[in-house]
């Protein structure tokens, strides 16, 4: 009986480890078994989709006119309507607030204060911008930004730089957090200088953290770091493209006709339904104010007794209602930074011929990676940052796609690309100024419509500006669910693959 039993836990087993081994994925090219080593290593991963950071909503790309559709009350007519469509992106469901970024000051003074003091110093927000010569403003000057009352009030008094050096601290942060929620690496709070994580620097060997397991090596046999490749990592927070902040803020996936259907009910003039600031429908809401602006001279929030926006300065990030994506204040309450650079004629001079319909960006200013003799990144900087540089035009030259590493000025008011304005000889336009998008607690409505444009040059700050985040997504637009492009059930004839 014994016996039998041994013979039958034996098959058992022999048939468990049979069928383990005849579940291994085949290579629908070679033949040959993905991840295992008897048959080379080869790795295929098994990804079930991108992971949202942290206060990210999922943005569905589709196909929008883009710019001033109304009139143009101060005719300017720099933001031309033309057709454009968006890929699928992710973005801030709110403004970064004052607690995110008094966060973010708290690390750089933990990490790099001892050493490089002007580090923390250079990102500390401008708060004198509160400060008016016939106002009194002075106690904002000291409690907006300080003083927990304001803790999840957007953040102010920060320029373009700074925020795009926010959106680089904070994808190192959470790419940290995936890894040590894997169980890769350990928390370390005793980072300092250079030994800090960077996602860059860790993909390229130059951190090794406090490890506590890597990844399974299927080509040795032991273990090994997180790549690139294994689509662990998080893609680069950043600052949205000025097309991705109107395309978020327009949110006309609402006005859809029908469920699925292509047909767009009207356009809308703010990133609600209607022609009014005011809430329409029959409820208890009934004729309250949608967004945080000034109605008119000295009319910030109303009369006492009947606030009509109930907000003299910014309002929380989560103040009133959000639009039909999920995205809190994309108008009013504070403009926001954006990744373009602004021109005032690039909506003339942008053709379609010329795919410049997807994804419309200005501003391309091309870097590439240090590279030592042996082809690898250069040894990290004393910020614990990969070095890159900026591409010349010569390293480019027998390029199709691209001539230049920088595209500040392309087809920028005439065919050799020189700025020509029509201002006259002088003018506030430059190669630093950025666009700037939503209107804010002290713009009229006009500057609510999400096809207005400003602009403001990237080293200065402003009481009205704010930012948020962006994200590129990866993958089908709809979601993880989605590969991308439409499947079609039909009975397709199956051959039998054959070996020899």
């Amino acid at each position: 009986m014994k016996k039998l039993l041994k013979l039958s836990s034996l098959l058992f087993l022999s048939l468990l480890v049979f069928s383990s081994c005849s579940k291994k994925e085949k290579s629908a090219t070679t033949g040959w078994n993905y991840n295992d080593q008897k048959w080379g290593g080869f790795e295929k991963r098994d990804y079930e989709g991108q992971v949202a950071g942290p206060n990210l909503v999922l943005v569905q790309g589709g196909t929008f006119t883009m710019g001033v559709t109304d009139q143009d009350v101060i005719y300017d007519w720099n933001a031309i309507p033309r057709r454009v469509t968006v890929s699928s992106f992710y973005m801030d469901e709110t403004e970064v607030s004052n607690l995110d970024y008094k966060e973010y000051l708290y690390w750089i003074n933990r990490v790099f204060g001892e050493s490089y003091p002007e580090i923390y110093l250079n990102a500390l927000p401008d708060t004198l911008v509160w400060r008016e010569e016939l106002s009194y403003n002075e106690p904002f000057v000291e409690t907006y930004f300080r003083h927990p009352s304001y803790d999840d009030y957007p953040v102010v008094g920060v320029n373009w730089n700074q925020a795009n050096e926010y959106c680089k601290w904070r994808t190192d942060r959470v790419n940290e957090m995936i890894l040590i929620e894997r169980g890769i690496l350990n928390p370390s709070i005793e980072q300092k200088d250079e030994d800090n994580f960077n996602t860059e620097a860790y993909l390229a060997g130059q951190y090794q953290g406090d490890v506590r397991k890597n990844l399974k090596d299927y080509s040795t046999g032991g273990e090994r770091p997180v790549k690139f490749e294994d689509g662990i990592l998080l893609p680069s927070y950043r600052l949205p493209t000025e097309a991705e902040w109107e395309y978020a803020a327009l949110a006309l996936i609402g006005n859809q006709t029908n469920q699925g259907d292509e047909l767009i009910s009207d356009r809308r003039i703010y990133p609600w339904n209607g022609y009014t600031v005011r809430y329409q429908k029959r409820d208890k809401y009934q004729g309250q104010i949608l967004a945080n602006f000034k109605r008119g001279r000295g009319d910030y929030m109303g009369m006492a007794g009947k606030l009509n926006d109930n907000a003299h300065i910014p309002a929380p990030v989560r103040g009133y209602i959000p639009n039909d994506f999920g995205l809190y204040h994309m108008a009013g309450n504070v403009n926001e930074w954006t990744m373009d650079l602004y021109r005032p004629l690039t909506s003339m001079t942008l053709r379609d011929v010329e795919n410049h319909d997807l994804n419309p960006y200005r501003g391309g200013k091309f870097e590439t990676k240090i590279l030592d003799e042996d082809g690898r990144p250069l040894e990290k900087d004393s910020i614990g940052r990969i070095r890159y540089r900026y591409v010349e035009d010569d390293e480019v030259a027998t390029r199709e796609n691209y001539k230049k590493g920088q595209v500040y000025n392309y087809l920028d008011g005439d065919q050799e690309s020189y700025v020509l304005y029509e201002y006259g000889k002088s003018t506030l336009i430059s190669d630093k100024s950025r666009v700037i998008k939503g209107g804010s607690w002290s713009d009229r409505a006009y500057w609510m419509s999400p096809g207005a444009r400003r602009f403001k040059e990237e080293d200065k700050s402003d009481r009205t500006i704010g930012f948020r985040c962006a994200m590129t997504r990866t993958g089908g637009p709809t979601g993880n669910d989605d590969s991308g492009g439409n499947t079609f059930k039909v009975n397709q004839r199956k051959s039998k693959r054959r070996y020899r």
